[in-house]
């Protein structure tokens, strides 16, 4: 699949089959999050993949709307080590995200409204911080990527110059 195809047919998932993410499409969506661009190259991302159901159950319950993670047979979160920011999580967060998408593996992202709490069941260091968790999985239907919500028209979205 070409990247622009990628891009416009990528569409986040809620519901997973069970059917496991293998290792080498999880190596795939690890190394295309390595590859993302960071601000001044401080390269702050860390990674910790989730596969057994109680962690992803412990994790989930630090966010407000992570059910989508107890569904995934595979989750992972996006660490920032100390001086990375939202914007370096979330370039990696979408290469990770399209590089699952090219392989039929949908995605997604959770906040972790309760940082503490994230950051205490994934055992981070005291100056890292859970930026976000990404379920991933085999969708459970086509239908359950697009929930017939249409995009809004490139035209109603972009200004010439000024608004």
């Amino acid at each position: 699949m070409d990247a622009t195809t990628c891009i416009r047919t990528k569409r986040d998932s809620r519901a997973y089959t069970a059917v496991p993410v293998p290792e080498e499409s999880l190596q795939s969506i690890l190394q295309a999050g390595r590859m993302a661009g960071s601000s001044k190259n401080t390269q702050p991302c860390r990674y910790v993949v989730l596969r057994d159901a109680k962690r992803k159950e412990e994790v989930a319950a630090c966010g407000q709307f992570a059910t989508p993670m107890l569904a995934a047979p595979l989750a992972i979160a996006i660490v920032l080590a100390p001086g990375g920011g939202a914007f370096d999580a979330g370039r990696a967060a979408q290469n990770m995200m399209l590089a699952a998408w090219e392989q039929g593996i949908t995605s997604c992202p959770v906040a972790m409204h309760d940082r503490d709490c994230a950051a205490r069941e994934l055992g981070l260091p005291g100056d890292h911080a859970v930026a976000m968790v990404i379920a991933f999985g085999y969708p459970e239907s086509e239908a359950s990527r697009h929930r017939n919500v249409p995009r809004t028209p490139l035209a109603e979205l972009v200004h010439q110059e000024r608004w």
